[in-house]
């Protein structure tokens, strides 16, 4: 049993709330002895095996998860990888999750009003070129595309027309582009264009971004509580955070490695816990958040997200012997033989491997006796 005192952040805690709660100092003392009782039963013992623990703490209980791989947000319409899927996906590090989404928290004189919330998600939810247009011909004799734009939808979005030729122009650079109000004319500069080029083109052009947040496909206002939250299928944090209507603060993704470009590693970080603690609490199953925790730093450590991959965490470990034991052995002792690389067997992997005691629990200590001298007879 330990008997260590709390630390400074948890001392304040515990000031701020009992001043809230207004606790006598009688109850705040009973408090403080609570919480250090709780504390010191938390601390780990010097020589823990912390990551085969964690290791174990998640792989016995992933195995039992459901293989069900999407469940439903509000409506059939919008799916969510969950479960197994999803976990491998987090500690993996993959760039894009599967199924990207993003939860759209307002400020509060919008949230409540179901009206202005709609018209935010109107404008959130990401307008295509032919999303907006009642017709994209080619034009075979003259070689150029003919853009009929459908103004009932463009007034329903909000979009002017001004901003559709700015759009077009500044994604076509080398395309030259004529606007007579009724119809926009776009034309390839090449003097040799064909109607390969020129279809190619019209393609190109379906799919330029006129209005709403790029990537997100789809938006979903929920009420939550006393106040609405817009679901979307797709993913474009940094621009949703610069929309005046939105609350930053509670604004959230799925997207990991956004987050980490937009707001830093320390955020990343604690999204990877809050993602993976979401889909372990969602299956049912109970794992120590502490777990959770040690996996997330030790994939961002480093200042960038890496997963428990060969080419992430397992693959840059020190000793030769742990990354061979991973994946791909050959490749790894022949590159470590070549260059002369050392190991100075400071883990378990490599200790197990070579079958002598790991530093940890009872072969971490070093224990030297002191003889005393035989007296005279």
């Amino acid at each position: 049993m330990f008997n260590l005192e709390l630390p400074k952040h948890i001392m304040d805690k515990i000031e701020e709330n009992s001043k809230e709660m207004k606790l006598s100092p009688r109850e705040k003392t009973a408090a403080i002895e609570k919480l250090k009782e709780v504390y010191n039963n938390s601390v780990i013992t010097p020589g823990e095996a912390i990551g085969v623990v964690t290791a174990e703490s998640f792989g016995e209980p992933s195995t039992q998860m459901t293989l069900n791989v999407f469940h439903f947000a509000g409506v059939a319409e919008m799916n969510v990888t969950v479960g197994l899927p999803r976990l491998i996906e987090i500690f993996d590090a993959r760039k894009t999750p599967s199924t990207p989404k993003m939860e759209i928290y307002l400020k509060s004189k919008y949230s409540k009003n179901a009206q202005m919330v709609k018209d935010i998600a109107t404008k959130i939810k990401e307008s295509n070129l032919e999303d907006i247009s009642s017709s994209i011909t080619i034009n075979v004799a003259r070689y150029r595309i003919d853009v009929e734009l459908d103004k009932k939808r463009m007034k329903e979005l909000g979009i002017k027309h001004e901003k559709v030729v700015e759009k077009i122009t500044s994604a076509f650079k080398t395309a030259e582009v004529k606007d007579d109000k009724d119809v926009i004319t776009i034309k390839p500069k090449m003097e040799e264009a064909d109607l390969i080029e020129v279809y190619k083109l019209k393609e190109k052009l379906k799919k330029i971004n006129v209005a709403g947040l790029k990537g997100v496909k789809q938006v979903l206002p929920i009420k939550e509580d006393e106040e609405y939250v817009i679901h979307c299928a797709g993913s474009n944090l940094k621009e949703a955070l610069e929309i005046e209507e939105v609350d930053g603060e509670k604004t959230k993704t799925n997207q990991i490695f956004e987050i980490a470009e937009v707001l830093g590693i320390e955020a990343a970080k604690n999204a990877i816990i809050n993602e993976a603690f979401k889909v372990i609490r969602d299956q049912g199953i109970d794992v120590d958040v502490r777990h959770i925790m040690l996996l997330s730093e030790v994939m961002t450590r480093t200042g960038v997200i890496k997963g428990i991959t060969r080419s992430g965490i397992s693959g840059q470990k020190e000793s030769v012997l742990a990354r061979a034991s991973f994946e791909t052995p050959d490749k790894h002792i022949i590159n470590a033989s070549l260059i002369g690389e050392k190991d100075d067997l400071n883990s378990v992997v490599e200790n197990v491997i070579l079958n002598q005691p790991i530093p940890l629990g009872t072969g971490l200590p070093g224990l030297i006796t002191k003889m005393k001298e035989k007296e005279n007879e």
